[in-house]
C-alpha cells in the first residue's frame, strides 16, 4: 500500500497498531493494522516464516510513512511471538507493547485441550465456564465449579 491508499489509511490515524501474520498454505502475509479504525496500513506476502528481518522490514516501511506524515505511534498489538520484541524495540523504541487478549486466550484454550481440562478447573469459575461451553471440559458431578443453570436458587440468597 502507498500513494492516496496509504493517505486514506493514516488520515484518521488513531496511533494504535496491531501487527500480526496470516498463513495460507507455503505463504505468509505480515500486515498492520491501525488497531482503533480497522484500517489496513501495510502489508507484505512472503513465501516463508517471517523471520526479523521480514518483521523490521514491515515496520520500517510503518514507521517511514509515519514519520512522513508527522504522525506517533502511541502502541502496537502482537500475538506475542518471540519474533516480534526486538523488531519492535530496533524500529520503534520504547514504544508500549502489548499482547492480543485474544491469542492469549487461543494459547490458554490450546494448552487446556491439551491437558484434558485440567487448567479450567484449576483457572476458576469464569475459564471453567468458557471451557465447558465449548465442550472442552467434561465436568464431574462433584466438581466444586459450577454454571449459573447449574446453581440451585439456594446458592444465591
Amino acid at each position: 500500500m502507498s500513494g492516496a491508499l496509504l493517505d486514506w489509511a493514516l488520515e484518521t490515524f488513531s496511533g494504535s497498531v496491531a501487527a500480526d501474520e496470516r498463513y495460507e498454505g507455503p505463504s505468509c502475509v505480515l500486515a498492520a493494522v491501525d488497531n482503533r479504525q480497522y484500517k489496513r496500513l501495510l502489508y507484505e506476502g512472503l513465501d516463508h516464516d517471517p523471520h526479523h528481518d521480514d518483521i523490521t522490514a514491515l515496520l520500517g516501511r510503518l514507521k517511514t510513512a509515519l514519520d512522513e506524515r508527522t504522525l506517533t505511534l502511541k502502541g502496537i498489538t502482537t500475538d506475542g511471538s518471540a519474533r516480534s520484541p526486538d523488531p519492535i524495540r530496533q524500529v520503534f523504541g520504547a514504544v508500549p507493547h502489548q499482547l492480543c487478549p485474544f491469542h492469549v486466550i487461543k494459547a490458554l484454550t490450546k494448552r487446556d485441550l491439551e491437558s484434558g481440562g485440567q487448567r479450567a478447573r484449576a483457572l476458576g469459575p469464569v475459564h471453567a465456564h468458557v471451557a465447558a461451553r465449548s465442550r472442552v471440559v467434561q465436568r464431574a458431578s462433584s466438581s466444586p465449579i459450577r454454571t449459573e443453570e447449574e446453581s440451585s436458587p439456594t446458592d444465591n440468597q
